[in-house]
């Protein structure tokens, strides 16, 4: 059994509502912080008031371009002392490139 006041009770508008007055709050009190770094992020939020919610709420994330981004550094990191470019664009492409390949397997 569900408690009074608990997020399923309430309409879906009215939880917007809470949470949009809730984030206003936070901005206010964090603008006001003397912590230099609460200020900056503040800032930021601000400026993407409007598209943080629409993200969350359409579930976009940036998990595979990060993890790409990730594989290539690794990439590169593994192909320090090759002797031309082009063989670390040749290792990149076949790691990142989605190419399946199969090793012939011995007959027993």
């Amino acid at each position: 059994m569900a408690t009074q006041g608990t997020p399923q009770d309430v309409p879906a508008p009215a939880r917007r509502t809470s949470r949009g007055a809730e984030l206003k709050r936070w901005i206010f009190r964090a603008s006001h912080s003397r912590i230099p770094e609460i200020v900056e992020l503040c800032g930021k939020i601000r400026r993407r008031k409007d598209d943080i919610p629409k993200t969350i709420r359409l579930g976009y994330s940036n998990a595979r371009p990060e993890a790409l981004n990730n594989k290539i550094k690794v990439t590169i990191r593994m192909a320090y002392g090759f002797r031309h470019v082009d063989n670390l664009i040749a290792l990149i492409m076949l790691r990142c490139g989605g190419l399946d390949m199969h090793l012939p397997q011995p007959a027993i």
